[in-house]
């Protein structure tokens, strides 16, 4: 059995994610990403006009793969809040840094709003599975500050530390009806 090769779209992405962590914010170079991905630069800008495209794709593409993880786990009967703890939680525990976030910062601001669109999708998605708000809201910033804390290289708790964190939101989660 073949295992099927990611089409170009997917492998540029990807690329474009490896030369984000390995250049900095910022210093990504669609002839980098064409070398990494395997494609002409003809290639790679057939499936993305400009730098710009090329980041808000990854940007996009990072926020689809997260939705489509929720909503997998929701299908299998995962509770939603659940879920997005456990996904969040995973998210966080990943070495891999968010560099490919500042570089389409970098480029353009404008790039968060998918990201801001997901997240507030999200939460509206929460608060109508939850009686009870407040815990919900709890529960929602104190995984963003944790994802936050990651993306910008400042996180300052242990593993043992966001584990006693994840467990005790999981706690106010399942206990009191959020």
């Amino acid at each position: 059995m073949s295992i099927p090769r990611a089409n170009s779209r997917e492998r540029i992405l990807a690329a474009a994610a490896e030369v984000a962590r390995e250049t900095g914010p910022g210093s990504l170079s669609l002839d980098a990403v064409a070398h990494r991905a395997g494609v002409s630069k003809g290639g790679l800008l057939y499936n993305f006009p400009s730098k710009a495209k090329l980041m808000q794709g990854l940007v996009a593409s990072h926020v689809e793969e997260f939705e489509q993880l929720l909503d997998e786990a929701v299908a299998g009967g995962e509770p939603l809040v659940s879920a997005y703890l456990r996904l969040t939680a995973e998210a966080c525990e990943k070495d891999e840094p968010a560099a490919w976030i500042f570089s389409a910062m970098a480029e353009d601001p404008d790039f968060l709003e998918p990201v801001n669109q997901h997240r507030r999708r999200l939460l509206d998605r929460l608060k109508a599975e939850t009686p009870n708000v407040t815990d919900l809201l709890v529960v929602f910033f104190a995984m963003e500050g944790l994802l936050s804390m990651k993306l910008f290289g400042t996180a300052i708790l242990s593993a043992d530390e966001r584990k006693m964190l994840v467990e005790r939101l999981s706690q106010i989660a399942g206990g009191r009806g959020v």
